[in-house]
């Protein structure tokens, strides 16, 4: 398995060996994110509910759905990357937030959105 900072590496590698950094601000990343969840969403948007459960059971559906989850997961390794991020400490954190916010015993099978934390 490769770690986030082995593909942010990589990813700078490979946009240097293009000279792409000048494209690579925060504003571009993130639309370019944008596009790939979009293209994601494109992917999963007129199936049912049962049918996007089983999409990667589709050899030729599953290979583009994995694509676009690729594009989407590489660009947020970028934009964290540009804005200085380290993403699994973002993500511990607002997991932590979660927890305090959605208390298990009074959010248990239900969809509603928790107030702001105070």
């Amino acid at each position: 398995m490769t770690s986030i900072d082995d593909l942010t590496k990589r990813l700078r590698a490979f946009a240097a060996e293009r000279e792409w950094g000048r494209f690579h601000t925060p504003k571009n990343l993130a639309m370019a994110l944008a596009g790939e969840a979009g293209e994601l969403l494109a992917e999963l948007q007129w199936l049912t509910p049962e049918e996007s459960s089983r999409v990667m059971d589709d050899q030729d559906a599953g290979a583009r759905v994995r694509s676009e989850l690729a594009d989407v997961f590489l660009y947020t390794i970028q934009l964290a990357d540009s804005l200085g991020i380290d993403l699994l400490h973002a993500a511990r954190d607002k997991i932590e937030e979660n927890e305090r916010r959605y208390d298990a015993t009074a959010y248990r099978g239900s969809a509603r959105k928790a107030p702001p934390l105070p």
